[in-house]
């Protein structure tokens, strides 16, 4: 693969990514069982790819890695499921911003539990993602469907930060396809209890827009993802993965004339500039999005 074809393959990763809201918004079934299907077929998929693409042996799993992949596959069913119902609440700007908080929330998380120092540009973008935050909020009351659906974004990326972290901790162990193959098997069985009774009333237009979301969203966005990180620094990744939001906006724009208000604009704009600080600062030694050892299954 070369740089330019790498590039491009990062391009439509992070296409593939921001459309997630779009086919969650499309699908009618219920949130349990829209992440069931993204993470069945999720697993098919990234199973394809593993046996096709990918050359590297896998590594033979030991207990404590069973312990961290299913945390980490708990973790990513309650981002999922959380970002979903923030879709399904709200609509995919708002549920799409508030997850974007998650750089943010993860250099809070890793101050709070590894005792780093929080640099001053990192404060910055703290700040700057909460006055985001703030401005896409038109004004909080739990019972309108911005305010709660923002919160549920934002739950989702909470959820997401800490399964960084936990991927983190066993980085450089398991191949980036092998852990987010296991942990989407994870997901799918937490989530089948849920799913299992209302499976039969899924439509087949449903069911196509989860294998959508499972193939090409997730499996294929994912393998996108890792095959240039083969030719390309984890910074440039980091940067391209930035317009991931700005994807998904702009084809909800497109699909549901979800137009956003100008103080909502204001408010996105800050969070994507807090965004691509996080991801120019991706070579520092202990980076707060590190792309190369998260699972971006996302969101």
């Amino acid at each position: 693969m070369t740089p330019r074809s790498a590039l491009t393959a990062l391009h439509c990763g992070a296409l593939l990514f921001g459309l997630t809201g779009v086919l969650g918004k499309l699908a009618t079934t219920t949130p349990n069982v829209i992440v069931f299907g993204r993470a069945a077929f999720a697993v098919m998929a990234l199973a394809v790819f593993a046996r096709l693409v990918t050359r590297s042996p896998w590594q033979p799993l030991q207990g404590r890695d069973w312990l961290r992949l299913s945390v980490g596959g708990v973790l990513l069913a309650g981002h999922w499921v959380s970002f979903f119902i923030a879709v399904k609440v709200a609509g995919v700007a708002i549920a799409t911003l508030g997850f974007t908080s998650f750089p943010a929330l993860t250099v809070l998380l890793e101050g709070l539990l590894y005792r780093e120092r929080i640099r001053r540009q990192e404060w910055l973008m703290v700040v700057l993602v909460t006055i985001g935050l703030v401005l896409v909020t038109p004004h909080f009351d739990l019972s309108s469907g911005a305010t709660s659906g923002l919160l549920w974004g934002v739950l989702s990326g909470l959820l997401f930060a800490l399964l960084s972290l936990v991927n983190r901790a066993g980085s450089g162990k398991l191949g980036a396809v092998q852990a987010a193959l296991c942990q989407n098997l994870v997901v799918a069985v937490c989530l089948l209890p849920f799913a299992a009774p209302l499976l039969g009333q899924v439509s087949a237009m449903d069911w196509l827009w989860l294998a959508l979301l499972g193939i090409f969203c997730t499996g294929v966005a994912h393998s996108l993802f890792v095959a240039s990180l083969d030719v390309l620094k984890a910074r440039t990744a980091a940067v391209v993965f930035a317009l991931e939001p700005v994807y998904g906006i702009g084809f909800a724009w497109l699909i549901f004339a979800e137009t956003p208000t100008l103080r909502m604009a204001a408010g996105g704009a800050l969070i994507l500039f807090a965004i691509v600080l996080s991801a120019r600062m991706g070579e520092a030694s202990h980076p707060p999005l590190p792309l190369a050892d998260v699972d971006p299954a996302r969101p």
